[in-house]
Parts: structure tokens; C-alpha cells; sequence
């Protein structure tokens, strides 16, 4: 059932975007559809946000017995990328997996270690949705003790810095929705003077990876356990201190309902005895995942990864991150051999990770007995030509609509983790990894993968 499922959205997205493309192509504003990717695609460093894209009607399920593509043809095309010049000396990484069978069937370099890039995420993802479950929340509290209140960082940084939206995911829960809670109740009470303080004890350690290259601040965020909407941020210009800066927007929101604040907002962890005013509760895990992972937003991931690290009850920081998302794999039976994590976002270039392992997670997470872990994955995952991060890849050429993977960015490597259904109608899982080309070889290394792997095997009707 669940490989019909994905074949309905897959199929119906091609659907519309070949539409659009159609009309597009025909006044000339856009290339037409003898490459894989648009000619005057931007050349970024690493992904940023789309718009979110209408969801697809249902159309045709796969058919049972749609033939697996010949292990050699696909082989082929592997070997194509490997030998392509647009990623020069680079290292060529792929594994492709029928998911009915689970049989491997190309295995060039599969399990070697290369730097994944932000399919690293696809780790993370696992790790949380496995250990934490789809429907986990994080809660961010206000608590009173004497005359100091204390906002209480629980590791939501979409709050929305005013009221919070119920039906949204980013920005459910709201600071100002929290201070007036909070201040209704100090009326109650009988106190109309406080100070304020800011609880971000949750988390520990550095708030910055010393594994990071240097200009990787426009793409993550100080790490730490509370932000005003980190998703406001899509070119960087991150704030130097988010949680102060939650904190300042409480301490405003607690004067506009009423309550004076004196003096400017410390850092304290609350008191043990500490009463709680209010609360306010995050979208669930998987809802956050369809952010993250197809806006491929590394701050979030190295919070999902912190949030694994606590259920673990390993340390919330960097290496307890990594720890616990390594142990949660390998207990849920995955081969982790050989492979390194300096973070969970994948900014570092000291990450290495198999292909292999990334299809095998993939193969698991789209099988028919995947169960909500799965399929939460899968659904977060961009969708080529449609959303997130692969809005503007397979553009009017097939792997539109059919293509469901999380992409990866760096200045010397690229990678592609996720599905696709080839033209007779089987769903692949696939991951694959080029590692060490020059720098600024990215757009080459992309339009590599796109043209001599992922595009034609979405194209083959290639059945052994």
C-alpha cells in the first residue's frame, strides 16, 4: 500500500509541473527539455527555502509486477557519472536498491566513507522520528520563583515572536501567546514586578562546531534551545545570540500585558522549587521534519539531533548529538561501519557516511513496512521540480514529480539521498555521493548527477 501511495504523489506531481513547465518553455522562459536542469540556475553554496507547492490529486499506483531495471544498464550509468568531467577528481559514491526486493543493484563505491554533505540529515531524521516518535512536541515554559521569572528554552526555534498559530508548523507556539499566559497569572497572584531571567541550560557545550569552515555562519545559527522563527533567516544574518533575543521579546511582551520588568534579562537556570506560569507547545516532530529536511535548514537538524541526544541521555551538544544518532541507528539494525559525524546538519567536511547506508535507510523508510517512521521521512523529503530544495532541479525533463530526495550541498561535495520511480513503474531507492571536486565545481557536480544518474533512471524502461 505504501509503495502505491508514493506512486500516486509522484505521479501526479509530474503531472502538473510538466504543465506549467510546457507553457513556460513555450514563451521562451525557460530552457527547453534537452537538459537536466535549467540553464540560468543559481549557483548557491548551499540550498534555500521555496515556497511551499499545492499538494498533488492521486493518480495510477505502481503495478505489482513492474520489472526490475537490469542491474547493468543502471551499473552504466553510475560509471557515466564516475567518468564525467564536470566533476573532475572527484569521488563518485552510489548505491541503487530495489525497495520491493531490497537488493543492491549498483554498488560502485557504495561503501565508502565520503563527505555526504546535508544528506547527513537523512541520519538525524531516522534517528529522531525512531527514538522520539512522529507526534513528539518540545514545550517552552515561563516559571515563577520569588519575583523572577525564567523562560525556559525546550528546543523549539520557530516560535513566532508574537501569537502563535495552531494550525501552522512554523510559529505554533507563540512568545507573545507565553508572556500573557504568564502575566494573567502573576496578576492572579498578585505580583505586578518582576525580573526576567533565561533558562538555555537545556543545551551544552559550544554553541558553534569548530568542525565548521569559516562563512558557514550565513547557513547555521548559534545552537541553542529556543529562537524567534529560525526559518525568518534564509541568507544568513543569523542573530548573534537567539535565545537573549527570545528572551528580550518575552520580557516586552510581559510589559505590554501589564507586568513591570525590571532591569535587562540575565542567564540563570531556574530554581528547582520554581512554579510554572504558562506554557507554550511546538508542532509535532514529523511537521517539523517537512521543514527541515526539505528546506535542508541546518540549525533545526543540529537541534533534532540535540533532542536525540537528551531521550539517549547523552549529552544535548555536538559529539552527544552524534553519539546518540549513531547508537539509534545501529540499534535499529543499520551497518554504521566506517562512518564519522563532526555534526548533525552536514557542514562538515569531516562527516563521512557510505551511500550505501543512506539507500539502506531510504529502502527501509519507503518499504511497505516502514510504519510512521517511514513514511514521516519520506513525505518531509523534497519532491524534483516541485519543492523545497529541488524546486528548481528536474525541470520539464522526467525526475519531475518522481524524484523524492534530500539534496547536499558543499563547496567540494554533493550528494542526492531518496527515491524514484523509473518508467516501467518501480520505485528505487537511491544515494549518491561525489566527494572531492574543486572548489566551485558545485553546479557542475549537480548537473552531473542529474543528467547521467538520477534523470535516467527516473527515464528507464530497462527491465531485466
Amino acid at each position: 500500500m505504501h509503495k502505491a501511495q508514493i506512486a500516486a504523489l509522484t505521479a501526479a506531481t509530474l503531472v502538473v509541473v510538466g504543465a506549467y513547465y510546457g507553457l513556460a518553455d513555450a514563451l521562451d522562459l525557460v530552457p527547453g527539455a534537452l537538459t537536466a536542469s535549467p540553464a540560468d540556475y543559481a549557483v548557491q553554496p548551499f540550498p534555500t527555502p521555496a515556497a511551499a507547492a499545492q499538494d498533488p490529486e492521486a493518480a495510477t499506483a505502481l503495478a505489482d509486477d513492474a520489472p526490475v531495471p537490469a542491474a547493468g544498464e543502471l551499473a552504466a550509468l553510475a560509471n557515466t557519472l564516475a567518468a564525467d568531467e564536470r566533476i573532475g577528481d572527484a569521488t563518485a559514491g552510489v548505491s541503487i536498491v530495489d525497495v520491493a526486493s531490497g537488493e543492491e543493484l549498483v554498488d560502485l563505491g557504495a561503501g565508502t566513507a565520503l563527505t555526504p554533505a546535508s544528506s547527513n540529515k537523512v541520519l538525524v531524521a531516522w534517528a529522531a522520528l525512531s527514538l522520539l516518535g512522529a507526534d513528539h512536541t518540545v514545550d517552552t515554559t515561563a516559571v515563577l520563583d520569588g519575583s523572577t521569572v525564567t523562560l525556559v528554552g525546550g528546543g523549539d526555534v520557530l516560535l513566532a515572536e508574537d501569537d502563535g498559530d495552531p494550525d501552522a508548523t512554523i510559529g505554533r507556539a507563540g512568545l507573545g501567546d507565553l508572556a500573557r499566559d504568564a502575566a494573567a497569572q502573576l496578576q492572579e497572584q498578585g505580583v505586578t514586578s518582576v525580573t526576567v531571567a533565561l533558562d538555555d541550560t537545556l543545551f551544552t557545550g559550544p554553541t558553534w562546531n569548530d568542525a565548521w569552515a569559516d562563512g558557514n555562519e550565513a547557513w547555521v545559527a548559534p545552537i541553542q534551545p529556543l529562537m524567534v522563527d529560525v526559518t525568518a533567516y534564509p541568507s544568513g544574518g543569523y542573530p548573534a545570540d537567539p535565545a537573549l533575543d527570545a528572551a528580550q521579546t518575552f520580557a516586552d511582551h510581559l510589559r505590554e500585558a501589564g507586568i513591570t520588568v525590571t532591569g535587562t534579562v540575565t542567564r540563570a537556570a531556574a530554581a528547582d522549587g520554581a512554579t510554572e506560569l504558562a506554557r507554550v507547545t511546538s508542532a509535532p516532530l514529523a511537521d517539523i521534519l517537512s521543514v527541515s529536511l526539505k528546506e535542508s535548514d541546518n540549525t533545526m537538524t543540529e537541534v533534532e539531533g540535540r533532542l536525540v541526544a537528551l531521550a539517549a541521555g547523552e549529552e544535548a551538544s555536538f559529539d552527544g548529538a552524534t553519539r546518540a544518532v549513531l547508537a539509534r541507528l545501529r540499534d535499529d539494525g543499520f551497518d554504521i561501519s566506517g562512518v564519522t559525524l563532526h555534526d548533525s546538519c552536514g557542514l562538515a567536511l569531516g562527516d563521512k557516511v557510505p551511500a550505501r547506508l543512506l539507500a539502506q535507510i531510504i529502502t527501509r523508510a519507503s518499504g511497505d513496512d516502514a510504519g510512521t517512521v517511514g513514511r514521516s521521512l519520506m513525505a518531509a523529503l523534497p519532491v524534483g521540480g516541485l519543492d523545497g530544495t529541488l524546486d528548481d532541479r528536474f525541470i520539464g525533463i522526467v525526475g519531475a514529480g518522481t524524484v523524492r530526495a534530500k539534496t547536499g550541498s558543499l563547496d567540494t561535495a554533493a550528494s542526492l539521498t531518496g527515491t524514484v520511480v523509473t518508467k516501467d513503474g518501480r520505485l528505487l531507492a537511491f544515494s549518491v555521493i561525489v566527494d572531492g571536486f574543486e572548489a566551485g565545481g558545485l553546479y557542475s557536480a549537480r548537473l552531473a548527477i542529474d543528467d547521467d544518474l538520477v534523470s535516467p533512471l527516473a527515464d528507464c524502461g530497462c527491465g531485466g
